[in-house]
C-alpha cells in the first residue's frame, strides 16, 4: 500500500484542480523507472483511467495507481510534499530505498 501524507494530499488536490483533473474520479499514477544517480527514479503524474496492470488504493482521499512492477519497490512507502524556501516538492519515504541520492528523486535496493 502507499499512504499520503495531509500536506501531500493537499498539494495534489490543488494540482489536480488546476489541470483539468477530479480528484474524487481521477488518479495519481506512482511509479519507477531505471536512472538518476541512484539507479531507480521516481515517477508521478496524473491519470484518468486505471488498466488491468494496476494497483489500486485509496489514502487519505487520494486515489493511487502503480502498475504492478513498480509496486514491489514501493510498497510501504509514504508520499509527502516538503514547500517552503527549501522544499524539494514531492518526496517519497519508501522503506524499501538502501540508498538514496542527495536530491531524493532516485534511489536503489
Amino acid at each position: 500500500m502507499i499512504k499520503v501524507s495531509e500536506t501531500a494530499r493537499q498539494k495534489v488536490m490543488t494540482m489536480m484542480n488546476e489541470e483539468g483533473f477530479n480528484a474524487s474520479t481521477d488518479f495519481v499514477r506512482v511509479g519507477v523507472k531505471s536512472g538518476g544517480c541512484s539507479g531507480l527514479s521516481y515517477e508521478l503524474k496524473f491519470d484518468k483511467s486505471s488498466t488491468d496492470a494496476d494497483k489500486v488504493f485509496e489514502d487519505n482521499a487520494v486515489r493511487i495507481l502503480v502498475d504492478k512492477k513498480s509496486f514491489l519497490y514501493l510498497v510501504g512507502t509514504t508520499l509527502e510534499y516538503s514547500g517552503g524556501l527549501n522544499g524539494k516538492g514531492f518526496v517519497f519515504n519508501n522503506p524499501n530505498a538502501q540508498r538514496t541520492c542527495g536530491c531524493g528523486e532516485s534511489f536503489s535496493l
